[in-house]
């Protein structure tokens, strides 16, 4: 144990400065071929505009010429907001039954404040407590 323990990191580099590099070489791929966008329909193999090699631009066009086929404007039937939901607006007997539109919507006409009946004072017989009276403790 005389020798002294080199640390992690510079052993791992001294390391990975040691070792041969191996590069593959890869063979190069070209970008295939294509057909012009303008003659492209949706019948056509569009796998070819999807080649990492292919311009973005050139994919994109590719891509809206695909996609305006009639094929893909067809809403979902099982997607709930893929419908159009702009239809007829209630019919007026219909609203005037909810009550949130006859608060909102309708006008009601004022009504006169309803007249309170006048209470009779109440008289305190000496001794006589009432039951509910706050601050008294039933006994």
């Amino acid at each position: 144990m005389a020798e002294e323990k080199e640390a992690f990191l510079s052993r791992w580099s001294r390391m990975k400065r040691e070792q041969p590099v191996e590069k593959k070489a890869e063979p190069e791929t070209p970008a295939p071929a294509l057909p012009p966008v303008e003659s492209v329909t949706p019948e056509s193999d569009f796998a070819g505009f999807m080649h990492p090699k292919v311009k973005d631009e050139l994919r994109r066009l590719a891509l809206k010429k695909l996609f305006t086929d009639p094929h893909f404007n067809v809403p979902d039937p099982f997607e709930p907001f893929s419908g159009d939901w702009t239809g007829e607006a209630l019919a007026p007997d219909m609203l005037a039954k909810l009550n949130q539109a006859r608060t909102l919507i309708f006008d009601e006409p004022q009504s006169k404040p309803e007249e309170k009946p006048v209470e009779e004072p109440v008289t305190k017989v000496e001794g006589e407590t009432k039951q509910d009276e706050p601050g008294r403790q039933d006994t």
